[in-house]
Parts: C-alpha cells; sequence; structure tokens
C-alpha cells in the first residue's frame, strides 16, 4: 500500500498558534476591529479549531503583529504599570501615620462620636465606624457597619481584618496608614 492509498490529517495547531491566534483576537477587539459579539465567536472557533486553516479563517481580515510589535506593547505595559506602581507607593508615603496602640490597650474604636478612642471629625465617618482589637498577637482592624465603609490596602472589609505597620487604612475618606 502507498501512502496516496492513506488519507492524510491536516496538522493540528499547538497550542503556542492558539495563544498567538488569541493575542490577535485580544487586539482586535481593543483596536475596535473587531466587535465583542465577532470577538466571542471567533475566541470559540480558535478554541476548537483542530487544522491550522480553521485557525487562519478565524484571523480573516485581521493584521497579525509582528514580534517586534508584542516587544513594544508588553514594554509599553510594563512602563505603564511601573508608573503607576511609583505614583502609589509616592501617595502611601505621604499618607498620616496612625499609630497602633501600646500592647496593653484591647480595644480603641474609632468614630465621630464623641469618647471615641479615635475621633474623625469628617462627614464620610460614621458615628460607630470600626473599632480596632487586640486579637492572641496581633491587631485586628473590625468595621461596625459603617456607611462609607472601612478599607484596608485598597480593599472594602467586612467583618475583621488583621492590620500591620505599613497598611492603609481608611475610614470614610479619611486615608492613614498604620505605623508601629
Amino acid at each position: 500500500m502507498t501512502s496516496a492509498e492513506f488519507p492524510t490529517r491536516a496538522v493540528r495547531p499547538s497550542e503556542a498558534e492558539r495563544e498567538r491566534a488569541l493575542d490577535v483576537l485580544r487586539a482586535g477587539v481593543s483596536t475596535g476591529r473587531l466587535s465583542h459579539d465577532t470577538f466571542l465567536g471567533r475566541i470559540d472557533l480558535v478554541l476548537h479549531a483542530v487544522s491550522r486553516a480553521e485557525l487562519e479563517a478565524a484571523l480573516a481580515g485581521l493584521p497579525l503583529s509582528s514580534p517586534l510589535e508584542g516587544f513594544v506593547l508588553r514594554a509599553v505595559g510594563r512602563l505603564s504599570g511601573f508608573r503607576a506602581r511609583v505614583a502609589r507607593a509616592w501617595r502611601t508615603e505621604r499618607l498620616p501615620a496612625l499609630s497602633l496602640p501600646q500592647a496593653g490597650t484591647r480595644r480603641l474604636t474609632i468614630g465621630r462620636i464623641p469618647g471615641s478612642g479615635l475621633r474623625l471629625h469628617h462627614s464620610s465617618v460614621s458615628r460607630f465606624h470600626a473599632e480596632l482589637r487586640y486579637e492572641l498577637d496581633g491587631w485586628v482592624l473590625y468595621d461596625l457597619g459603617s456607611t462609607n465603609g472601612t478599607h484596608v490596602n485598597g480593599h472594602r472589609i467586612a467583618g475583621g481584618l488583621r492590620v500591620r505597620p505599613g497598611d492603609q487604612v481608611r475610614f470614610g475618606d479619611q486615608e492613614f496608614r498604620l505605623a508601629g
């Protein structure tokens, strides 16, 4: 039997080829060349392609990026992220410091009401906003159902969260950096 008698199969696309195709589709949607629905349909084609021809058909009409273009785009993305990290670090260092209480203190109330251990005179701070408690071997910050929330390192907390020196805390619109 000769090789002409056996049917040949198309070569399946590799994972690297699929990833490259997905990158081309992402670039197409980010530049406005593809609508969201077309993007989703073509992703399905790429993921289910059984031949390189099907993969190429999913990319029809889209310009293929060169390795240099990919390198430049990744470099710009990294530089952009670096700029954001520097800006965040600059802002963090400029925040007013809020010293954690002495180790013998068991709890510190935070709010707008007179008698709070830490009284913050700002309309975004609730009367009974938060509480700092010493538990086991460290401080835990609890939100007390405040209207504008208690945030630690940019994330709103519900319930309690362990805090350490260097953490950023925000009560309403009042932001601080915890100090030891």
